[in-house]
């Protein structure tokens, strides 16, 4: 099972650092992470695999979520299979 974690706003350092943090404490492992800075705004796009998490999916997007919002950022958590089902023509 897979997550895709998005993460828009202000540019700022240590903004993958930090959610990477979040992502291993809770043992997430990270599979692939798009990032982009366009004049000040930060965007990530990270793809996270949740099958073997120490911790509930839903407490992982709460915490991740609560960071962002310490931080200033916009941080949203979906499982891949609401995902797939979002985007399928």
């Amino acid at each position: 099972m897979r997550a895709v974690i998005t993460v828009l706003g202000k540019d700022n350092v240590g903004i993958l650092a930090k959610v990477s943090n979040v992502c291993a404490d809770a043992g997430a492992n990270i599979i692939e992470v798009t990032q982009s800075v366009l004049q000040e705004m930060f965007a990530m796009i990270m793809f996270v695999e949740i099958g073997d998490i120490k911790i509930p999916y839903s407490e992982l997007s709460d915490k991740l979520v609560a960071l962002g919002d310490n931080l200033g950022l916009k941080v949203h958590v979906m499982h891949e299979d609401i995902f797939n089902t979002m985007y399928h023509v």
